[in-house]
């Protein structure tokens, strides 16, 4: 039987369609960047990245993956806000993120590191993007009671003001290291002789944005004028561009100063060279401009058989999320079985080109398997634990 994109999920409004849409798009900015530091670890980059070593195709590619962590944040809380409209009441989307958070948390520390280190038992457990959703949807699960007006005020500030705090450390001796490495200071936590876990998303902004998200939610009820709600997407997202363009010209506040290069490229590259661990002010305001910009896009662009397919992998992410992981873990052992290691200590590719290419083959690659998962979600949903994938 051919396949259409029409066929891969059930009808839903232009307003849903553009949330599937931006997640589908993100998800494969973040099979490229899980690529490159599958393949191309021997050129790993920083944080922020050292222009005066990073190659501009190197630099894009990193910085495309930029909005993946952002946008999912921003969309798991729009998607409470919709939970909570469809279930009809904060008690409801309260308990649903509390144990969606323990979930991922528990996700995280099982299944996603493993995908990662492939030890067991584990010495070192990285507490990444999954670990951050999940305790930040746990904290969403307490700030729902608050009224929008203060959750949003909330979420600004601590998007905005966090950056106040880079300054503050405590050393390990500290009964303070742990909850401030977890919360802000990105470091390393030392449970024992033979486990270290690796904070590599402090969790203070994502509050923040999570709980933007949700404060956004009433733009897409059901009963909001689509017109007003892309009206909103655009005043948001251009007035989060503008502010970042005036703090970075300004370069005053959370990040290293840009500066002139030798080249356009090289000016261009110091200037969108932002910081994600945790992610500034300025990468909040960068990323979710052009996020919110183009959730507006996807949802002016309709039905197009591209949307629909966007929308395949934005309907199931935490499945194409492990599928990936495994798959690309198997890729490298096979590459390493037939090649050796030929990047130093590493097996890897010789070009940003190849990445791509194996991104690009890879998402067609998965496509049928999320597909399958999507419908069946869409047909069962009598399988409560289908909505947690």
């Amino acid at each position: 039987m051919t396949f259409t994109a029409s066929q891969t999920l059930p009808p839903v409004t232009g307003r849903l369609l553009s949330i599937d849409a931006l997640r589908g798009l993100v998800i494969l900015f973040m099979l490229l960047d899980h690529v490159r530091e599958t393949f191309l670890l021997h050129r790993q980059v920083s944080d922020p990245m050292d222009i005066a070593v990073t190659e501009p195709d190197l630099f894009f590619s990193r910085t495309l993956a930029h909005l993946c962590a952002p946008v999912f944040v921003l969309l798991t809380g729009l998607s409470a806000w919709l939970f909570g409209e469809k279930h009809a009441g904060k008690a409801a989307v309260s308990a649903f993120l509390f144990k969606r958070g323990l979930f991922l948390v528990v996700l995280e520390f099982t299944l996603v590191n493993f995908a990662w280190t492939f030890q067991l038992p584990p010495s070192v457990i990285y507490l990444q993007v999954i670990w951050a959703i999940g305790l930040s949807m746990i904290a969403l699960s307490l700030l729902v009671w608050l009224p929008r007006w203060l959750l949003l005020a909330l979420s600004l500030v601590l998007i905005a003001g966090h950056n106040l705090l880079d300054g503050v450390h405590f050393a390990k001796e500290s009964a303070l290291h742990v909850p401030w490495a977890i919360l802000h200071d990105r470091g390393w936590i030392e449970v024992s002789e033979s486990l270290r876990l690796r904070t590599s998303y402090p969790l203070l902004p994502w509050i923040g944005v999570i709980g933007l998200g949700y404060a956004l939610g009433p733009w897409f009820a059901r009963d909001a004028d689509a017109a007003v709600r892309k009206s909103c997407l655009l005043l948001a997202g251009t007035a989060g561009l503008l502010g970042f363009a005036g703090l970075r010209l300004l370069n005053g506040y959370g990040e290293k100063p840009w500066a002139f290069g030798d080249s356009a490229a090289q000016t261009l590259m110091s200037f969108f060279n932002i910081t994600k661990y945790p992610p500034s002010l300025l990468f909040i305001a960068l990323t979710m401009g052009v996020g919110l910009l183009l959730l507006r896009g996807f949802e002016r662009a309709g039905e197009r058989r591209w949307i629909r397919w966007l929308t395949v992998f934005g309907s199931a992410p935490m499945f194409f999320y492990l599928l990936h992981l495994y798959a690309l873990k198997l890729l490298y052992l096979i590459g390493v079985a037939l090649f050796g290691l030929n990047q130093g200590s590493h097996f890897g590719f010789s070009s940003v080109a190849a990445v791509w290419l194996t991104a690009v083959a890879l998402a067609v690659a998965l496509f049928p398997a999320v597909r399958r998962f999507s419908l069946l979600k869409a047909r069962r949903k009598d399988i409560a634990w289908l909505k947690y994938l």
